[in-house]
């Protein structure tokens, strides 16, 4: 077989180039021809090759050929022996995000994955077998497959950390916070985000690393109800998105969004929007969280109902966002029912129903909770469909004060207890 030098190489390169300008098909079989080529293995021809098959990848991922995408991770793999192994883990790894960027090819992405790394353990490529697994674990994640993306995870923290590849490990770590928050188990969130921030200030973090970690926390304190604190992490965020021009922004810029409502401040949400950063990521998802906020400020359950059925992708199929929401319409509902019953000793439940334009039922369980919450005193007459509201009763303090004589009792006799042993 002929070897072909670094400049012939270079010469069909430019001609499968000059063909890409003008016809994409017809440029695919010229990259694939130069990829198989057998060269003199320079430095120059496995730099050649190495821009030949991200360009084909690259036309793949932009016609949705994610099938041809796989085979090519499969048909370079012989090239790989020429190559070092850092720059084989960059070209799997960016394969392996142009197929990403592929919609609804998620189970394609598992199942290639799974195909590297079983290659990347025959041929004791460990460091690369690591990275992939990080990507399976989160791809499990964004599938809700959350045991799998655990059970992955707790073994790559053990192995990373034998390593000390620090850069690595902030990104598991980051990965398991996540997987913790969906499975709603909020303390072992908070402490994987924490290992990852512990181990992101003792190396140089890339801000698009920071930028995801400073995401995480807002959630996080979102999740506490300390809306203020996460705001100003969800602000760093959109400002490191932003700054990157990474799509995440607008997520970013969703989640202050709701801060400022659930923090009572809807007539901020208008400011932001029209800001000119946010201004750029006008869409649907900045236009729900505008009409949520005039919702929240009308106090209007009717149209709070009606933004959640209008933007239901980007309200209820947030798993974050509908967490709060869902908090928010419960309290709007509470505040509505006693701004009603306030005025009445004795109300009709069906009259309480029609006023707030909401099911007889759904008001009647409300009332139900509420007066078992202590949010007022009262009583159901289910039997005529009746509300009975009681008057607040003056607290009795003696209770309270019986209680703080007891606990000051107690000190003192401690306290003596102590100087007796001392005598002695």
């Amino acid at each position: 077989m002929t070897v072909i030098a670094a400049a012939t190489l270079q010469n069909n390169f430019e001609a499968a180039d000059k063909k890409e300008q003008h016809n994409q098909e017809e440029s695919i079989p010229l990259y694939h021809s130069l990829i198989r080529e057998e060269s003199d293995k320079t430095e120059e021809s496995n730099k050649i090759k190495e821009q030949a098959i991200y360009r084909l990848g690259k036309i793949y991922a932009k016609t949705g050929r994610a099938n041809n995408l796989f085979d090519l991770l499969k048909e370079v793999r012989p090239f790989f022996d020429e190559v070092a192994k850092a720059r084989t883990a960059k070209i799997v790894r960016t394969l392996i995000d142009l197929v990403s960027e592929i919609p609804g090819t998620g189970d394609l992405q598992i199942q290639l994955c799974k195909e590297c790394i079983d290659w990347c353990k025959e041929t004791k490529r460990n460091f690369l077998r690591q990275r992939i697994e990080t990507k399976l674990a989160s791809l499990y994640l964004d599938h809700r497959k959350y045991q799998e993306a655990l059970d992955i995870i707790t073994v790559l923290v053990r192995e990373v950390k034998r390593l000390d590849d620090k850069l690595l490990l902030v990104e598991i770590q980051l990965i398991e916070s996540r997987i913790h928050l969906a499975l709603r188990n909020l303390p072992r969130a908070k402490a994987s985000l924490t290992a990852a921030r512990t181990s992101a200030n003792s190396i140089y973090c890339p801000p698009s690393l920071q930028t995801q970690l400073d995401m995480q926390s807002g959630i996080l304190h979102a999740e506490e109800r300390d809306y203020k604190t996460a705001y100003s992490y969800f602000f760093e965020s959109f400002e490191g998105f932003s700054s990157q021009e990474d799509p995440k922004a607008v997520q970013a810029l969703k989640y202050m969004l709701l801060c400022k409502i659930m923090t009572n401040n809807s007539e901020d949400v208008g400011a932001i929007i029209n800001g000119k950063v946010a201004l750029k990521y006008a869409g649907s998802d900045v236009e729900a969280m505008r009409t949520v906020a005039n919702a929240h400020r009308d106090r209007s359950l009717h149209h709070f109902e009606a933004a959640k059925q209008t933007f239901k992708n980007e309200l209820s199929n947030d798993p974050i966002v509908d967490t709060h929401l869902s908090e928010l319409y419960e309290t709007l509902l509470e505040q509505n029912l006693c701004r009603i019953i306030e005025p009445y000793s004795t109300v009709e439940i069906k009259h309480v129903a029609q006023l707030i334009k909401l099911p007889q039922n759904l008001v009647e369980n409300k009332l139900s909770q509420m007066i078992l919450d202590k949010k007022f005193l009262g009583i159901l007459d289910q039997g005529v469909g009746q509300l009975i509201v009681f008057d607040d009763l003056p607290e009795n303090k003696t209770y309270t004060a019986a209680l703080g004589t007891f606990e000051n009792m107690s000190q003192v006799v401690d306290s003596l207890y102590q100087k007796t042993n001392k005598l002695g």
